[in-house]
């Protein structure tokens, strides 16, 4: 005899296995434990997770947080988190074009988190927007690029917490004297009254974001504030939680599902880095081991590997980036720059399966695997592979004058021929 304990989205039921029998509250359940314990849980079971869940994450409320058990080594483990996100996000088979045969890719929602578009913002913020109401800010200030997903996020964030959000965005020399318009990103941010303080990217190199954020905090204490600063793309080691978390959440939809699904690989966008810091350690050390693929858009593979590096060492994770992530360069011909290649395969994922990528973040990477998988068949040959959909979405107004050329044509309706009169004598018009 043997108690086995099962795990769904927290809720956590314990099962008595008697030979080739499962016994639960005395009650004769099942003929065969394995199946049923981890492949068909009840449906009495699943609504029972739900609510669980459900009690547990109100959305906006803060509430207190425990790590799963393969993460409760880690230190610090944070207190808190505040629900911003809707979770879980779906996963579902994305059979995308001109794939070699034997390749089986899947795609995990993220772009459907939540927060107005925030993609994998959100699970971030979750936990940073917590550590900001524990020291009680009045405000946040975050930096990033003229379109950056994460500034927007933040700033939503901010409001629905009621806390005043402070934007440092990086623009061209050329621009930054000038309105920043209402495309994409910058329309919610204006919308929602966040501050936005405009410099080059030139002035960013040689100062820095770190200098940066922390002379517009000192002018905020001047002012009698007190802000909280969130770092590029959220990407510290508290941020690093949410994709601890996500893989949780994708382990638990697994264990909650009726296929016998394993997932081999891992693929994502890389631009900050916490994302992938927090996929590639959760995934090693929890029951996924899947080997994480990062398709970076900005900086070097080494820059990365060093940058998770320190985000690891500041939870005491005791293991080396190298041996848990393999990154690769997706930066193309710049950051937020597109080839006319990058752009068609968007147009082509969105036409032939419905999911729409953004050009910054996911629409590479997607590209860079898709890429990867046509010139080393043998590499992903039989493998099950998990593409995180970061979302990313508002990014696309940014591109419209490069996607005007691929999108569909238009026609206007005639209506001049072909509509008889009701009574059949001729046309109508």
């Amino acid at each position: 005899m043997q108690i086995v304990k099962v795990e769904c989205y927290g809720f956590v039921r314990k099962y008595v296995v008697i030979g080739k029998r499962v016994v639960m509250y005395g009650r004769l359940i099942k003929a065969n434990p394995i199946h049923y314990l981890r492949k068909q849980m009840s449906t009495l079971e699943q609504q029972e997770a739900v609510m669980a869940s459900s009690s547990r994450f109100e959305f906006l409320s803060l509430k207190s947080y425990t790590p799963p058990s393969w993460a409760s080594h880690l230190d610090p483990i944070p207190s808190n988190l505040i629900s911003l996100a809707h979770l879980p996000t779906p996963i579902h088979r994305w059979k995308l074009p001109n794939l070699p045969a034997n390749t089986e890719i899947w795609v995990k929602r993220d772009d459907l988190s939540g927060m107005q578009l925030s993609g994998n913002k959100v699970r971030k913020l979750e936990f940073l927007m917590a550590d900001a109401i524990s020291q009680r800010a009045d405000s946040v200030i975050t930096i990033g690029g003229i379109q950056s997903n994460h500034c927007r996020a933040t700033a939503v964030a901010a409001k629905y917490l009621n806390l005043d959000p402070f934007l440092i965005l990086r623009t061209s020399k050329l621009l930054v004297d000038q309105d920043p318009t209402l495309t994409g990103n910058l329309l919610v941010e204006r919308l929602i009254g966040a501050h936005l303080h405009l410099i080059s990217k030139e002035e960013y190199s040689q100062i820095g974001s770190l200098t940066l954020t922390n002379l517009l905090k000192q002018n905020l204490i001047n002012q009698g504030r007190n802000p909280y600063v969130i770092p590029v793309g959220g990407s510290n080691s508290l941020g690093t939680w949410g994709y601890i978390e996500a893989i949780r959440e994708i382990e638990q939809q697994i264990q909650c599902g009726t296929t016998n699904l394993k997932f081999d690989d891992i693929a994502v966008a890389c631009g900050s880095g916490a994302t992938i810091a927090g996929l590639g350690l959760a995934s090693s050390l929890s029951t996924l081991k899947a080997r994480v693929h990062a398709f970076s858009v900005c900086d070097d593979p080494d820059y990365f590997h060093n940058f998770v590096q320190d985000l690891l060492d500041g939870l005491k994770a005791g293991v080396n980036s190298r041996d848990i992530l393999h990154i690769q360069n997706a930066k193309g011909i710049g950051y937020a720059m597109n080839t006319s290649e990058e752009l068609k395969f968007v147009k082509e994922t969105a036409e032939a399966t419905g999911v729409v990528l953004d050009p910054v973040y996911s629409g590479k990477a997607a590209y860079a695997m898709v890429k990867d998988i046509n010139e080393n068949p043998k590499k992903w040959e039989g493998r099950k592979i998990l593409f995180i959909h970061t979302g990313g979405l508002l990014g696309l107004y940014d591109k419209v004058d490069q996607l005007g050329s691929l999108v569909g044509n238009w026609q206007r309706m005639d209506v001049n021929e072909s509509v008889p009169r009701k009574d059949g004598t001729g046309k109508m018009f």
